[in-house]
């Protein structure tokens, strides 16, 4: 069993404990934890059995601990991802895994020089409905990739209050990309490989603070095109396609695959809702324990992050051609 500590414990970090806390055959427990809030955490944390710890020194300090799970903000994670490793902790860090390449580079060295697991929360890598999405590109199913669509949005940014470090434009740049968009970034660099180049429209059209519309159109290493968005005040919404010459595949929400080939019958698999949650903390442990790797290569993790980046800049630029009236 992997004793773990919780590193923030808001809602996503519940999500988190939840997820695994109380179910032996997770292989993952958290026993201890720590906050920015510690009164609003003192009732769950002893609900959970975690220890309830004021900063994150006495946690890499206690040799029983042997993992940590950040769901701090992101401008925390590289700093507390290479504090971890020197501790001789493996990392498990939610997304945005860091806001600059360069920081993740320096994060996934420190986890590589102290030998330790690094784990990056992508969990819809974990949907049965993407392993048949990615098993039908690769045996040439679709024939050669020309496009591929993407989209997560959702009505959080309504949620976001002002001061609270979500509305902060530092920590949430380009306003979806960090809870949502980030997510199909790593979907779509999964899928279709690595990204060549980017050009993105951001704005805040209702919201007033952080960007509630952001659209990007990209081009892929293997030569495809992309368009993606992330809306931060509208219906909840994730949707994936890739477009080959022989046929599309198009994921409708997590569960819903939709193909129609060129030639013949068009067909919609409905798959078993999977908890990803727990199935990323179990992978995790599983990698720990000396089992299989886990399931993003760090390099991923890298290029999603110097992908995000280059949206930042490219949005920040204002490169735009104007159409013709």
């Amino acid at each position: 069993m992997l004793d773990a500590a919780i590193i923030g414990m808001g809602r996503w970090g519940r999500t988190l404990v939840d997820s695994v806390q109380g179910r032996n055959e997770s292989g993952i427990r958290f026993v201890a934890g720590c906050t920015g809030t510690p009164a609003k955490a003192k009732d769950y944390a002893a609900e959970k059995g975690i220890v309830l710890h004021e900063s994150l020194a006495p946690i890499l300090a206690d040799k029983s601990i042997k993992a940590i799970v950040l769901a701090t903000p992101h401008a925390q994670h590289a700093e507390q991802v290479i504090a971890a490793a020197a501790a001789g902790k493996h990392v498990f860090v939610e997304k945005p895994f860091t806001l600059s390449q360069a920081s993740a580079a320096a994060a996934v060295a420190a986890c590589q020089k102290a030998g330790v697991v690094m784990a990056l929360g992508h969990n819809r890598r974990f949907l049965p409905a993407v392993a048949e999405m990615k098993s039908m590109l690769e045996s040439g199913q679709l024939g050669t990739l020309l496009h591929v669509e993407g989209q997560f949005s959702g009505p959080g940014g309504f949620t976001f209050i002002p001061g609270g470090w979500r509305a902060d434009r530092a920590e949430s740049p380009l306003g979806g990309m960090g809870g949502m968009g980030i997510h199909m970034i790593d979907m779509i660099i999964h899928l279709a490989g690595r990204f060549r180049d980017v050009r993105v429209l951001s704005h805040a059209k209702v919201l007033a603070t952080i960007d509630d519309t952001t659209a990007m159109l990209a081009t892929m290493e293997n030569g495809a095109t992309c368009t993606f968005a992330t809306l931060g005040a509208a219906t909840r919404y994730w949707r994936c396609a890739l477009f080959g010459t022989d046929g599309l595949v198009e994921l409708r929400g997590h569960e819903t695959l939709f193909f129609r080939p060129r030639e013949g019958k068009e067909w919609t698999k409905e798959f078993p809702v999977v908890d990803i949650e727990r199935a990323e903390l179990e992978a995790f442990a599983a990698a720990v324990a000396g089992g299989p790797a886990y399931p993003l290569p760090l390099e991923e993790a890298i290029h999603g992050v110097a992908v995000f980046e280059a949206m930042i800049g490219a949005a920040a630029s204002g490169s735009a051609y104007a159409v013709p009236a």
